[in-house]
């Protein structure tokens, strides 16, 4: 089986967010069949919710897998778990949070998995540390990274030291 190229969202606003992403980043490069091949800096954030919540840690990860897109999901739901998410509502605050962003240059439309990430292009959150790992990176069938995140300078993001 080949490898697959593949990004991962990060993010976390509850019970030390800045530790458990850094712990997340370990916890993918001990998936089964699967390798860290870069990852982003830190990055904090506005949460984008009416629920009144702390702000979060953001970052992404960039990973060669041989797991199959929802192989690799549902080992994401199981690391979100150990850290004890719970999913109440969309938007709420989070103890961590893993999205596959993009999956080589798959597109899939399923009740429990999208590729792309449907909002991934209207978040600098997502965007800027995408850009960072990976600055010739293009969406499929929305366009290029770079070329996107001008229009989102209104969200507010600052690069944290780590």
């Amino acid at each position: 089986m080949e490898w697959n190229r593949a990004y991962v969202a990060l993010g976390s606003n509850l019970s030390e967010p800045k530790s458990r992403v850094v712990c997340a980043f370990a916890e993918l490069a001990e998936l089964p069949e699967t390798k860290l091949i870069a990852r982003s800096s830190l990055y904090l954030s506005a949460p984008i919710s009416s629920i009144p919540q702390p702000d979060y840690i953001n970052a992404v990860a960039c990973i060669k897998t041989r797991l199959e897109p929802f192989a690799l999901l549902e080992s994401l739901l199981a690391v979100e778990q150990a850290h004890g998410r719970v999913r109440h509502e969309s938007d709420a605050p989070r103890t961590l949070d893993l999205d596959i962003l993009l999956y080589n240059d798959l597109v899939v439309s399923e009740a429990s998995l999208t590729i792309p990430h449907p909002r991934m292009h209207e978040r600098r959150f997502v965007l800027c540390p995408l850009l960072e790992i990976a600055p010739d990176c293009e969406i499929p069938g929305i366009g290029r990274v770079a070329t996107l995140l001008p229009a989102l300078s209104g969200q507010i993001l600052q690069k944290m030291t780590e």
